[in-house]
């Protein structure tokens, strides 16, 4: 009598059968707060050209001198990868001594970010590399000290960690090296576009910039969010622009009035995701300075980047779940040196902060926030600061979602911290 065939262990632990099983990581029938972010709809893009060229954070930015005498501004309708290529034209035309190199940014990049930029300006200034992430930055320091502004592209975030060693020991020492802290060099805020270099050494000007994030399928090797691993450094600034009009913003005041340099984080959801409004004027955003996107008395949230979608989503159903709750919802914008004064004002206000982002929890952003609200904001606190983050793994692929917050973690985080 043939002996007894049992189905695999993994079979025995469902009670239905696999092919009935759920075998992806996106919200389920009928789910509640899981659903997928609007983009057409979130108050966080600006949706009509009067709504961005009536905005706090960009109307008094816009550099009205470019434009014809009795002209008054006006936007076009951008996706990020667009507003980021509006960027780089007008970098690129503004200063002989910006160049643009990286791996296929010569013919538009895998993110179309830098299309038709070779034809405008040519193969001296908009070029190819080899496939050397530590070559591709090491040159791109040297033309810095020698007073280019190289915006330079690490194709994925996830390959930047060859060039680390350039960036930490060499792009991020340069000015305490060259003792230029307190006198002398580039002065942030201000434009300098003629010539090259400033009568002095420095890497301001220089810009690394890489997709980087979860985009649903990337895996171990395209979906890393590595910006922790570079705000443990003085000298470095990070930013990780939240939308197409903050990132034309963000990106010119890197390259053209910086004087560190700067590592630019582009989320690849949002490529093409966000589609907004963006002003056809250049303008330049502070970098460092943190924006308050929804004003709030009983919880601050803090976020940057591409979580801030799934905040808002999150905050909106507690707003309709929990009445008269009011969240206060913060965008820091640059994530290294962060902006504690607005974050600080905003804690002490409601005496309750959720930090979320997209990369891991252990010694992430949100640790570095956490640690100072409750070393400058504690006498006022009415709940420990809670993080929602990625969990402490690698990135999956079927199941890349279970990994970042979703709409359910963060509303489950503020619920909790405004019941405390």
């Amino acid at each position: 009598m043939p002996p007894t065939v049992r189905p695999p262990a993994i079979l025995r632990r469902y009670p239905r059968p696999l092919s009935q099983c759920r075998p992806y990581s996106s919200h389920p029938p009928h789910a509640r707060l899981n659903l997928p972010i609007d983009f057409s709809t979130t108050s966080l893009l600006h949706h009509t050209s009067h709504s961005a060229l009536s905005s706090p954070s960009l109307a008094p930015h816009i550099d009205t001198s470019t434009l014809p005498p009795s002209s008054k501004p006006s936007t076009t309708r951008l996706p990020l990868h667009s507003a980021i290529n509006a960027a780089l034209s007008h970098a690129l035309g503004a200063s002989p001594s910006v160049l643009l190199f990286g791996e296929d940014v010569a013919f538009g990049g895998v993110f179309r970010c830098s299309v038709n930029l070779l034809d405008t300006f040519g193969p001296e200034r908009v070029f190819n590399t080899p496939l050397t992430e530590q070559g591709i930055v090491g040159f791109a320091i040297g033309v810095a000290m020698e007073g280019g502004k190289p915006v330079a592209e690490v194709q994925f975030a996830d390959y930047v960690f060859p060039a680390f060693d350039q960036l930490v020991n060499e792009a991020a020492k340069v000015r305490y090296r060259a003792g230029r802290n307190a006198v002398g060099g580039r002065e942030e805020g201000k434009q300098v576009l003629e010539g090259w270099g400033d009568g002095g050494q420095s890497c301001g000007g220089l810009v690394v910039r890489m997709p980087s994030g979860g985009v649903g399928h990337g895996a171990l090797y395209h979906s890393q969010s590595p910006e922790s691993l570079f705000t443990h450094i003085p000298g470095l600034r990070v930013v990780l622009p939240r939308s197409p009009s903050q990132a034309k913003g963000l990106l010119l005041s890197s390259i053209l009035t910086c004087p560190d340099p700067v590592l630019f984080l582009e989320s690849k959801t949002l490529y093409r995701a966000a589609v907004e409004h963006v002003p056809d004027a250049p303008y330049f955003l502070p970098l460092s300075t943190a924006e308050v996107l929804r004003p709030g008395n009983d919880i601050t949230v803090i976020s940057y980047g591409t979580p801030l979608y799934t905040c808002a989503a999150a905050i909106e159903a507690i707003e309709k779940d929990m009445k008269g709750v009011r969240c206060e919802l913060i965008d820091l914008r640059t994530v290294y040196p962060w902006d504690r004064e607005t974050v600080m004002a905003s804690v002490k206000k409601t005496g309750k902060a959720v930090v979320v982002h997209e990369s891991m929890v252990n010694a992430g952003v949100g640790a570095e926030v956490a640690a100072s609200i409750q070393e400058q904001a504690f006498l006022r606190l009415e709940a420990p600061v809670r993080r929602v983050a990625g969990w402490s793994t690698h990135m999956g692929l079927a199941f890349e979602r279970f990994n970042i917050p979703d709409v359910a973690r963060i509303y489950d985080g503020i619920k909790q911290t405004l019941e405390y």
